[in-house]
């Protein structure tokens, strides 16, 4: 089981416009530290946390923040309207678009998915796979 993710940053107000413009609407609680920023689940009393928490912080060794060639974090949507939508207002709030929302044809029929870059190049993925949706093949 993935417990977390974390991702660098150069420049945590921007990173904090990218993630906060998408993050929120699939229930993510922010909690903001000088270390940077932390994205969780809100977890119900008594019952254990919903992983993977998802982290935004400057780098440990102080170098420059850099994007991992092939990797992506994805994140489930509930809808693919919420994807078109969540997409939208990531590129508005910084993002660059990596692939507009829609089916992939080496995909699922169902699995409907956008991709976007945060601002320090991070590869982000937004999907549904909603089966009460109509899929690629109508």
């Amino acid at each position: 089981m993935i417990a977390y993710v974390t991702v660098g940053a150069d420049n945590i107000a921007k990173a904090k416009q990218f993630y906060t413009a998408f993050l929120p609407a699939l229930g993510y609680m922010l909690k903001e530290t000088s270390e940077g920023l932390s994205f969780a689940l809100p977890i119900e009393s008594g019952q254990l946390p919903v992983l993977p928490d998802f982290h935004v912080k400057p780098t440990f060794d102080g170098r420059a923040a850099s994007a991992g060639n092939g990797a992506m974090t994805a994140f489930e949507a509930g809808s693919q309207n919420q994807v078109r939508v969540l997409h939208a207002a990531a590129l508005a709030a910084g993002g660059s678009d990596e692939g507009r929302p829609g089916f992939r044809p080496s995909y699922g029929s169902h699995f409907y998915v956008g991709y976007l870059r945060d601002p320090q190049g991070n590869k982000i993925a937004l999907f549904s796979s909603n089966t009460d949706e109509p899929g690629r093949d109508g």
